[in-house]
Parts: C-alpha cells; sequence; structure tokens
C-alpha cells in the first residue's frame, strides 16, 4: 500500500490494520518509519471526523477528586472555604480566574478545560 491521504472510513480501515502489522516494528527501519507515519496520518483524520469535547469544568473537577480520593474539604486551599466550595461544585457560584489557577497548579487540570464556559445556576448580575 503506498502512503496517501485518508479520505474514507475504507481508507481509515485499512490503515489501521497495516499499522496493527507494523506494531512490532524495530526502531531504525523501514517499517517502524511507515509505521510512525501512518500513525500520524490516522491521528489527524482522528482529530477532524471523530473530535472528543473537552468535559465540563464541575464535571472535570469531581473526576479529579474521584481519582485521587479527595474530599471537598481538599479543595479548600484552591477554591475557598467550604462554602465556597459547596457553591462552585453545585454551580451556584462560578470558578474565578484564582480558582483555575490553583485548579490547575494542585490538580493538573488543563486551564483550557477549566476556562470554558459551563452551566450554572447563578444569577447573572
Amino acid at each position: 500500500m503506498e502512503i496517501r491521504p485518508i479520505r474514507t472510513q475504507a481508507d481509515y480501515q485499512e490503515v489501521l490494520r497495516e499499522i496493527e502489522s507494523l506494531f512490532e516494528a524495530a526502531e531504525n527501519t523501514p517499517e517502524y518509519d511507515r509505521l510512525d507515519i501512518l500513525s500520524t496520518l490516522v491521528e489527524s483524520y482522528e482529530k477532524t471526523h471523530f473530535p472528543i469535547e473537552l468535559p465540563d469544568p464541575i464535571e472535570a473537577i469531581r473526576y479529579y477528586m474521584d481519582t485521587r480520593g479527595w474530599s471537598r474539604r481538599d479543595l479548600e486551599p484552591c477554591i475557598g472555604s467550604r462554602a465556597r466550595v459547596s457553591e462552585v461544585l453545585s454551580r451556584k457560584r462560578t470558578l474565578t480566574l484564582e480558582m483555575i489557577r490553583k485548579l490547575n497548579q494542585v490538580l493538573g487540570i488543563p486551564a483550557e478545560i477549566l476556562i470554558q464556559p459551563y452551566e450554572s445556576a447563578q444569577i447573572p448580575a
């Protein structure tokens, strides 16, 4: 198979089969180079045809808490008082820039996720 752009689902499936056959390719071989190029083509095709939306900021915070075994109290250094944490997690208060910075630094949540607009119960001023 010659290397060409992936334009159809059939092309995509064909390239995936070839990639699977090249998984065991040794580094610094023509097969490994082919695997690298085909993988790059697949990544580009998937970004265009199967985009993954960023998670909701509050759901991301909850996920990071769950995976680390954190309680609401553990968020206080990032968000503020116990009441403030409750307000944020219940969507009664939106995240501030300072909260976003701290959540990014402490929990490692990408700022790109935290700065997105999200559903809030907060009444506009």
